[in-house]
């Protein structure tokens, strides 16, 4: 009888319906995880090795048109972090890094890396120094 009432209950509230949902999320949840666990941890093979450690220099065969450049100097590491913003749609913003930290040899390094001849390059740059 009690358990009469307590099936008429829960047909009455539609719980029949509500009470797998929660079975199927926990399910799909744990299957989803162990796919995505062996994807995600498969290896791939390669042929072809890369080397990290090399550096390339890049000329820019289209010139940018910048529209500002900031020179972090840090006189202690006696390094140049520059960044170089232009207002090109694809190319936002470029950094270099080099190993001098006077103001001469920063806009020089600046104009041989971008392009750009020195007095364009002392109307666009902003310093900071860092100690």
């Amino acid at each position: 009888m009690a358990r009469n009432r307590w099936l008429k209950l829960l047909n009455s509230l539609g719980l029949e319906f509500w009470l797998p949902i929660p079975l199927i999320g926990l399910f799909f949840w744990l299957s989803t995880g162990l796919l995505t666990h062996q994807v995600l941890s498969y290896t791939y093979g390669t042929t072809a090795q890369i080397h990290a450690d090399s550096k390339h220099q890049i000329q820019f065969s289209v010139s940018v048109a910048v529209m500002s450049i900031e020179a972090l100097i840090q006189r202690q590491e006696k390094l140049t972090e520059v960044k170089v913003y232009t207002a090109d749609s694809v190319l936002k913003q470029m950094e270099f890094e080099f190993p001098v930290t006077e103001f001469a040899q920063v806009d020089a390094a600046i104009a041989q890396a971008v392009g750009l001849p020195i007095t364009a390059i002392k109307q666009l740059i902003r310093y900071r120094l860092e100690n």
